[in-house]
């Protein structure tokens, strides 16, 4: 089914669902090249099992429910679902992880409901936190960058590790993660949330390995990845793909918190900018809570529902299990949808104000 799209009231750019799609696939481009330049193939493995289980998946429950398949895998919204978790979860995360996760989000989160257009969840981070729930191991286990680690691996060593646990050199995925000091690295919110709980400050946290100032850095590693998304969501917003209210709003939401609370104590509370450019919030902000589908549609509306991730992103890091949140959070928000569109669609122009502005007016009179 192929949707017509166009941004209201005064702009006429009418896009189909494929195009819109396509358009967001093309921006995620230069964020999944820095994510595999740092962090090796296992990225682009993990996409191209994500997209086949996609689309065998969304091609045979259309074909149970006589649906016409084909014409339904053009609008590309199954293979950006699958592109989106895979790019979500470590790289070299064992191939069933992907294979169930992409079958969820298709089956049970998408076509469950009724197909593109009737989901209430984001289907990548629906299955993104069913992931994590069910499987924390194999969804923590990051690897170094690549110029950090001990042991060198390629294409190959992806597919051999992926598919079988170990290198083409036969060593393991743990022994892949040491970095070149001997020690494994983790991502650097994961870091500075143990390293809190340990009893460090966060300046004292700075000081680890992670965050080594040199160019493939894990910490720096994750900054470039950031800013090619956002680079990429910014020529969405100047294409017309998507509306800069759910960005804006969750962006600044979040470093608004994390600089209040960094300033009423900087030893706990990390400052602003490294929320903003560590783990996926820019992903999140530009790529996945902008889904048309599961996300508010009102203008009003979209600011209070982006404002609200970032909000529910800063908790849950902050004080929360989790140490990146953001499928969390764009899953709460979700459930929220309903309630904000009501409360802040406009008022169709010519009909009565309701009872209760109707007694105010009164009032005032």
């Amino acid at each position: 089914m192929n949707f017509n799209l166009a941004s209201s009231p005064h702009q006429h750019i009418r896009r189909d669902t494929g195009q819109v799609m396509r358009l967001v696939l093309y921006a995620l481009i230069p964020g999944i090249l820095l994510q595999t330049w740092f962090f090796g193939f296992g990225t682009l493995v993990q996409i191209m099992l994500a997209i086949v289980t996609a689309v065998v998946t969304e091609a045979s429950i259309l074909e149970l429910r006589k649906r016409d398949f084909e014409r339904n895998l053009q609008d590309y919204s199954a293979v950006l679902t699958a592109v989106l978790l895979a790019i979500s979860i470590p790289p070299f995360a064992p191939w069933w992880l992907i294979v169930i996760g992409t079958f969820f989000a298709i089956a049970i989160v998408k076509q469950l409901y009724g197909g593109l257009g009737f989901n209430l969840f984001n289907p990548a981070m629906a299955a993104y936190v069913m992931l994590l729930v069910s499987f924390p191991l194999q969804m923590t286990q990051w690897l170094p960058a690549q110029s950090l680690a001990q042991y060198d691996h390629g294409f190959i060593d992806a597919v051999y590790a992926i598919f079988t646990g170990y290198s083409q050199d036969g060593f393991s995925l743990q022994q892949l993660r040491f970095g070149i000091d001997g020690h494994t690295m983790a991502t650097p919110l994961d870091t500075v949330k143990t390293e809190l709980l340990n009893g460090l400050t966060y300046s004292e946290s700075l000081q680890l390995a992670v965050f080594d100032s040199s160019l493939y850095s894990v910490n720096v590693a994750w900054s470039w990845i950031g800013l090619a998304f956002l680079l990429g969501g910014l020529w969405l917003i100047k294409q017309k793909v998507i509306n800069w209210h759910i960005p804006f709003s969750m962006l600044a939401a979040i470093f608004v918190a994390a600089t209040v609370m960094s300033f009423v104590d900087g030893d706990r509370f990390p400052a602003g900018i490294f929320h903003l450019f560590n783990g996926s919030i820019i992903l999140g902000a530009f790529f996945i809570a902008t889904d048309p589908v599961s996300a508010a549609t009102t203008n009003k509306g979209r600011l209070i529902f982006g404002a609200a991730i970032g909000f529910w992103v800063y908790i849950i890091r902050t004080w929360g299990g989790y140490p990146d949140a953001v499928a969390f959070a764009v899953i709460i928000m979700n459930m929220a949808v309903p309630l904000i569109d009501y409360y802040t669609r406009p008022r169709v122009y010519g009909h009565k104000a309701g009872r209760r502005e109707a007694k105010s007016s009164g009032a005032k009179k």
